[in-house]
């Protein structure tokens, strides 16, 4: 009999079974981080994009929480200006997918299954996601973290996507200028999966102080980054490594504590009635 929802959210909030290695993708002449579990053969790949102006160090525990659980991962450290190309940023998220398939990771006791590769990100790095996972071709998962609106529109990338996707944002963000999750679920080709997170906010998932914290513009949470989490592992082991137990997490309808589904397309009706009959 499978765990139980809060069970499960429970147990893929915490760090997995295996001890994490980080590298420096720098040595491959791409500036970033991969961080690997300790050993394992023909793992699957994560390749996962910042957000606006923020650097890979904000994102270490939740890199670090994926990599324990089985999985490498992958995060370029490029396009961080306040006017990033979104285009580089996921031509950089492949690059980094063909360095972890082609240069010895570890002490020898670690392969990459090219085969099995995801694309995940938070805000920008969301919309550059989508972008490479278009341009890459058939990928295992999409994994869209509080996205927010790209050059070129990622819906238009999406609507050429047909892997499965998971969409997340903040309830009180979702309709908002600066979050098109709404959208790019709409807009997806493939199975998208929109849930928003009690409480959060869409700057919330990066770690520790920001500048922005301090000037009241949303700050690290950490109600969110477990949520989340919580939500992509269970969402990733499930596509990469064909973990049953966790494929509530890939399904539509599943109840997942601290989050809720969206239907994309029965936005709400903000027009206000002109007659009455």
């Amino acid at each position: 009999m499978a765990p139980n929802p809060k069970t499960l959210a429970s147990r893929l909030s915490k760090r997995g079974p295996h001890r994490v290695l980080r590298g420096d993708l720098s040595l491959a002449g791409q500036p970033g981080v991969v961080y690997t579990p300790a050993e394992g053969f023909s793992m699957p790949v994560v390749a996962f994009g910042h957000g606006w102006m923020t650097g890979v160090a904000r994102y270490q525990e939740t890199l670090t929480h994926l990599a324990s659980w089985g999985l490498v991962v992958a995060a370029p450290d490029t396009q961080r200006s306040p006017l990033p190309s979104h285009v580089g940023l996921a031509a950089d998220l492949r690059t980094a997918v063909d360095i972890c398939a082609g240069v010895r990771l570890g002490p020898g006791k670690i392969s990459i299954d090219p085969s099995r590769v995801a694309f995940a990100g938070h805000g920008l790095g969301a919309g550059a996601a989508v972008l490479a996972a278009a341009a890459h071709g058939p990928a295992a998962a999409v994994a869209a973290l509080f996205p927010a609106p790209t050059s070129p529109p990622a819906e238009r990338s999406a609507a050429k996507v047909a892997d499965p996707a998971l969409i997340v944002a903040g309830a009180d963000d979702l309709d908002s200028m600066n979050c098109n999750a709404r959208a790019l679920a709409a807009a997806w080709d493939g199975q998208a999966i929109l849930r928003t997170v009690d409480g959060a906010s869409a700057g919330g998932l990066t770690e520790g102080r920001r500048l922005f914290g301090a000037l009241g513009l949303g700050g690290s949470e950490r109600k969110t980054q477990k949520t989340t989490r919580a939500l992509i592992t269970g969402y990733l082991l499930y596509h990469l490594l064909g973990e049953t137990e966790y494929e509530s997490y890939a399904l539509p309808g599943a109840e997942i504590p601290g989050t809720h589904v969206v239907d994309p397309v029965a936005a709400e009706d903000h027009t206000s009635q002109l007659f009455t009959g």
